[in-house]
């Protein structure tokens, strides 16, 4: 027990000198002018970092003559080099019971894999079959065109007048009334 004693009291010693040694030591002052001082290790990507490219995303080009365009090829070239934010909305495909969980799972799924894209846009379930979606940067609207319509569960959507939709898909309507009539006969049998 004394032999415990001891080891413990010269532990508590020792501890006491280093300790004191470290806080008696001289710290390094740092003066508050700097200007000799040379800073070479930053490179010029360090320095741009979090700028604004400045260039966008769609080439320089001469502009177009505008009266000599038929309204689809005006409609592509005014929404070109747009950049502000953008809202639309994307019906899911027909024919598919969905809960409310289930839409609500699709619409933070979407969100959260585009984020990981860097695509700023965020979607919210409206009802059963519909999503709405906010876009902060409109020039990021060929990249949320090919997500969306590569996606099983959409079927198209819509942002302003424009309607995309998979090459060969039949307009909406089209696919509700082909349904429709489909369960009217099944319920004719």
């Amino acid at each position: 027990m004394a032999r415990q004693g001891r080891l413990v009291l010269l532990a508590g010693v020792l501890l006491l000198l280093c300790g004191g040694t470290a806080l008696g030591a001289k710290r390094a002052a740092i003066p508050d002018d700097l200007r000799d001082v040379v800073d070479d290790e930053e490179d010029e990507e360090w320095r741009h970092w979090g700028a604004g490219s400045g260039a966008r995303d769609v080439p320089e080009r001469p502009p177009p003559d505008l009266s000599r365009m038929d309204p689809a090829a005006l409609r592509a070239e005014i929404l070109r080099g747009h950049g502000g934010p953008s809202l639309g909305f994307v019906k899911l495909r027909p024919g598919v019971r969905r809960s409310r969980e289930e839409v609500a799972g699709v619409a933070t799924r979407w969100s959260n894999v585009l984020r990981t894209g860097s695509v700023a846009a965020k979607f919210v379930a409206v009802d059963f079959g519909t999503l709405m979606f906010t876009m902060e940067r409109g020039r990021d609207m060929r990249e949320l065109k090919e997500f969306i319509l590569g996606q099983a569960e959409a079927y198209e959507f819509k942002v302003g007048d424009q309607i995309f939709r998979r090459p060969g898909d039949p307009p909406l309507d089209q696919v509700i009334d082909m349904l429709r009539k489909q369960k009217k006969k099944e319920d004719e049998l």
